[in-house]
């Protein structure tokens, strides 16, 4: 553990995105579980890695960090859970690309949020990247000619609409721990999974495909990003996250034959220029006021 703290943060981050942008391919090898059993098995073997973190990070003192999260790591945690559930059934409704894409558009969601609910003022660049990413989405969703295709591109939004939620949640209570949230969210998951599947019982290469969703992409992934982000400035690390964007289409691509239509390539380029600019501003106004 130790050697991971002492790693470079924006390494950690990078590690960390590369990590997860392996998870669209994974949900995409399972050979014949449902989506639902999908979820089960992944959020199964996350509690695992996630509660290996904390038993080892906080000792003795593990149950009091998850008392302390109190009602607002509760509700983090739902939240988050709710990412969760919307991620494998966006990767299993639409494609790669289309969730990737579409996840990015959490920092204007955090824009818009942040403006309603914590009265932060909006400049005009951010309305402007708004509306640049509007247009990209536009794009993007303009394929989507099937219906589950285009439900999962809709669920596809829950996930950056819920990662903004939550980070509101942590910027109205500065003190609430991250990783014991991360275990909420990932019993909630899980509950889910089993509700909504009639059986858990998958084959063994499907749970072995849920134990690297889980426990490694997911788990390593949220992990690594978390450990990195203490060190690294929130928009460098909003930078490097892009490279889940990019990489989790080209896996699809790679080793599961996923196709890139040219207007979901056009969609998607344009909205992560929409949030590079976003980024690059938040960046050099942190600067200047240094």
């Amino acid at each position: 553990m130790n050697l991971i703290k002492n790693l470079p943060g924006p390494f950690l981050v990078f590690l960390g995105a590369v990590s997860l942008s392996f998870g669209g391919l994974i949900v995409k090898s399972f050979e014949g579980s449902t989506l639902w059993q999908i979820l089960f098995w992944r959020s199964f073997f996350f509690i695992i890695v996630v509660s290996i973190f904390l038993f080892i990070s906080y000792k003795k003192t593990v149950f009091s960090a998850l008392y302390k999260s109190g009602l607002p790591g509760f509700i983090g945690g739902l939240i988050l859970s709710i990412g969760f559930v919307s991620y494998v059934f966006a990767m299993y409704e639409t494609t790669v690309a289309n969730t990737n894409f579409i996840i990015q558009t959490q920092t204007l969601f955090l824009a818009i949020f942040g403006y309603i609910f914590l009265k932060e003022k909006v400049s005009k660049l951010t309305l402007t990247c708004i509306v640049i990413a509007v247009i990209g989405i536009i794009f993007m969703l303009g394929d989507s000619v099937t219906p589950g295709q285009m439900t999962g591109n809709l669920v596809a939004f829950i996930m950056p609409i819920s990662f903004a939620i939550l980070i509101l949640i942590v910027r109205k209570f500065p003190d609430v721990d991250m990783i014991p949230l991360q275990l909420v969210a990932g019993i909630f998951a899980t509950l889910v999974g089993l509700i909504m599947s009639p059986t858990i019982t998958i084959s063994t290469y499907d749970i072995f495909l849920g134990f690297l969703a889980g426990f490694f992409q997911l788990g390593f992934g949220f992990i690594f990003i978390t450990i990195g982000a203490r060190s690294t400035p929130s928009a460098f690390v909003g930078i490097i996250m892009l490279t889940e964007a990019v990489l989790g289409p080209f896996w699809a691509w790679l080793f599961a034959n996923e196709n890139l239509p040219i207007s979901v390539l056009i969609g998607g380029s344009i909205v992560i220029t929409a949030v590079v600019i976003q980024f690059l501003d938040k960046f050099i106004a942190k600067k200047q006021t240094q």
